[in-house]
């Protein structure tokens, strides 16, 4: 469904301040895999995201998506099969429109603009449908400004403008990581509502080793640009949090930390 074929990245390039990120690096997920990828700072794990969503150019290699290779599409044509959410609670949503208006414009999302209405008055009621299950009572603050919100609510809706059209991958960017633990909580709720109920093929990147461990149907850990550990099925599930610091650990030794 999605596979990393060789990728190869180096920032900066025949300068002293060049940084090799992967060396053909290889990965691939089945259709409504959930995967959690962890590692330490610096092993690869955002970079390989922004080369998934086109942010960031591969140097070689190959990136296929349903089938399709999609190695030189552009960012934006790469949005319309993808949803995103980002660390910031900020980056998901628009600030300045009002709940309402943020959920008409991701209910367009891949669909041509023209001059008709921008909110669809038959389709407020399925909007109010879709935020109750935030149990955040926006359903009844549809004309409040986003930028208002709290970091967990614009996160929550963020998660929720992301799967509202179909799309092949659902991308989390340390999702969690600006929320305080209720908030988290909630989100990750969601998440895993979601992500059952729509059968989504998802990437999950993350600092948390809890949700790494509680979410996901397999975990990979990262070092240097290469997966050091892969953990599927049945050894996922029975994956603790001590084994992840174990192997951590191991690595930090080895590394001379």
């Amino acid at each position: 469904m999605l596979r990393f074929d060789s990728i190869c990245k180096t920032f900066h390039p025949g300068t002293p301040d060049a940084a090799v990120v992967f060396q053909n690096f290889n990965l691939e997920l089945q259709k409504g895999e959930f995967l959690s990828i962890v590692g330490s700072n610096g092993s690869g794990k955002t970079t390989l995201l922004n080369i998934l969503c086109g942010s960031v150019a591969a140097d070689s290699g190959r990136i296929l998506l349903s089938g399709e290779d999609i190695t030189r599409q552009k960012e934006h044509r790469r949005s319309a099969r993808m949803g995103r959410v980002f660390q910031d609670p900020s980056k998901g949503v628009c600030p300045s429109l009002t709940v309402l208006e943020n959920m008409a414009l991701a209910d367009r999302k891949g669909k041509p603009f023209g001059l008709s209405w921008g909110v669809e008055k038959r389709r407020i009621g399925q909007y109010q449908q879709r935020l109750e299950r935030l149990h955040l009572g926006l359903e009844n603050r549809l004309n409040q400004k986003v930028g208002a919100l709290s970091g967990g609510q614009r996160q929550a809706l963020a998660l929720l403008l992301a799967t509202m059209t179909p799309i092949d991958i659902l991308v989390l960017d340390e999702h969690t990581a600006a929320l305080d633990p209720k908030s988290s909580e909630n989100v990750m709720r969601l998440t895993d509502e979601l992500v059952r109920e729509k059968q989504l093929t998802t990437i999950m990147v993350t600092h948390n080793l809890k949700y790494a461990v509680e979410y996901g149907s397999r975990l990979i850990m990262m070092h240097g640009g290469a997966i050091v550990e892969d953990r599927a099925g049945r050894e996922k599930q029975e994956l603790k949090v001590s084994d992840l610091l174990t192997v951590f650990n191991a690595i930090s030794v080895e590394c001379g930390n």
